[in-house]
């Protein structure tokens, strides 16, 4: 249970963006499949510019709880596109 607050503190500063993005996927293309992989390719850059910059030094209190970055991202995935399904199934339903 440790872990997985952790990795929703590590996932807090992101979610803003992650709705911005949700929002703007529901206009562009409101369908399931192009959202997952627009949020999959997403969570990869976001991995490769926290890898590749001084924000790696957060990921050292993560590995310190043992989560690796794999499920660190990973698990971000997840949470960020069962967001997003929810989001667009609902707005599907009032557009």
């Amino acid at each position: 249970m440790q872990q997985f607050g952790a990795i929703l503190a590590f996932y807090r500063p992101y979610f803003i963006w992650s709705f911005l993005v949700n929002i703007g996927i529901t206009i562009f293309n409101p369908h399931i499949v192009p959202a997952v992989i627009t949020k999959l390719f997403l969570t990869v850059f976001l991995w490769y510019l926290v890898t590749e910059t001084n924000a790696r030094r957060k990921l050292i209190f993560y590995k310190n709880l043992g989560i690796s970055s794999f499920k660190l991202f990973s698990s971000l995935f997840i949470i960020d596109i069962s967001i997003m399904i929810v989001y667009i199934i609902l707005i599907k339903e009032f557009i």
